[in-house]
């Protein structure tokens, strides 16, 4: 997938079918706007193209990186993908401005795919009825993709944020359609678990929202090969009285290569149990050993 940051390097594109949005955590129902304008964009011999917008433009927090979001839109097959920057100018770009000046103008879109309840343009003034209604104007077709509910509840990067937050990972999966997951680099630590006997990379993530503490059995995606670990999140409450911040750290199975600097992407596969302090190095030790082979059984 290529992609472009910013609208005016954009150059000609055939036939463009353009799926807009946010996409922070490109859940089911994300993946059901990117799916469609790729399919549309093949069917027609053209190009299919995400606009998507950094930073977050409700100041959310997002829920993946930009980086982690760009990796999952590529694995749908999408042909480009512009990353526009959402500065405080941009933001009070009048909806029919957008759509003349970026999805006309510059893009030429043929097609533009979005959620029915998506909002854009200063102060949200546009959203499907919008883009539907100038289409007709600039040559383009707006098709609204449908709300996906569960139990009732829409799915959204919101109640899925707060899923994992609470460390339900079970839950956050079934929105997600795929394992929740953070991508991090791998930094230098205190080297505590390796003389605890259960060397650990230390992970630094990218802007990405961490699950509840706790113990986690985990799949490693690096290098494009699959791992297996046990991963620890949390404070050290036995090891560390102060500035005591959140540690990710995973210990990898079978594995002893230096990864110092690399990209690793933690899949979660269920959490173990929660985070609690010991009372001595030794009850901590044994209760590591009792994780590891608990983490391998839903591994296997």
């Amino acid at each position: 997938m290529k992609i472009i940051y910013g609208v005016n390097n954009i150059g000609k594109l055939k036939k463009p079918v353009v799926a807009l949005g946010v996409f922070d955590g490109v859940h089911r129902g994300h993946r059901r706007i990117l799916q469609a304008a790729a399919h549309k964009a093949y069917a027609l011999g053209g190009t299919s193209v995400v606009l998507t917008f950094w930073p977050h433009p409700q100041k959310q927090e997002s829920l993946y990186s930009l980086e982690h979001r760009l990796r999952l839109i590529a694995e749908l097959g999408i042909d480009i993908c512009i990353v526009i920057n959402f500065t405080r100018h941009f933001s009070g770009m009048p909806a029919k401005s957008f759509i003349k000046d970026i999805l006309a103008d510059k893009i030429g879109a043929k097609y533009v795919y979005v959620g029915k309840n998506f909002r854009f343009g200063a102060n949200a003034q546009g959203g499907f009825i919008l883009l539907k209604k100038m289409g007709g104007d600039y040559g383009f077709k707006a098709q609204g993709i449908k709300i996906i509910k569960v139990k009732g509840l829409a799915i959204s990067s919101t109640l899925i944020r707060g899923l994992i937050r609470k460390g339900d990972i079970r839950g956050a999966e079934k929105l997600l359609g795929r394992p929740v997951s953070i991508l991090g680099t791998v930094i230098k630590g205190t080297a505590v678990g390796r003389i605890l006997g259960f060397p650990t990379a230390n992970i630094n993530p990218h802007h990405e929202v961490i699950p509840a503490a706790g113990i986690y059995a985990v799949r490693i995606i690096f290098n494009g090969n699959k791992l297996k670990g046990a991963c620890y999140i949390g404070k050290r409450p036995t090891l560390e009285t102060k500035n005591r911040r959140v540690h990710v750290e995973v210990h990898i199975f079978n594995f002893k290569k230096n990864i110092y600097g690399k990209y690793l992407e933690l899949q979660f596969v269920q959490r173990i149990r929660p985070d609690r302090k010991f009372s001595s190095l030794a009850l901590l030790t044994a209760q590591i050993k009792k994780d590891i082979l608990i983490c391998r059984k839903p591994l296997a």
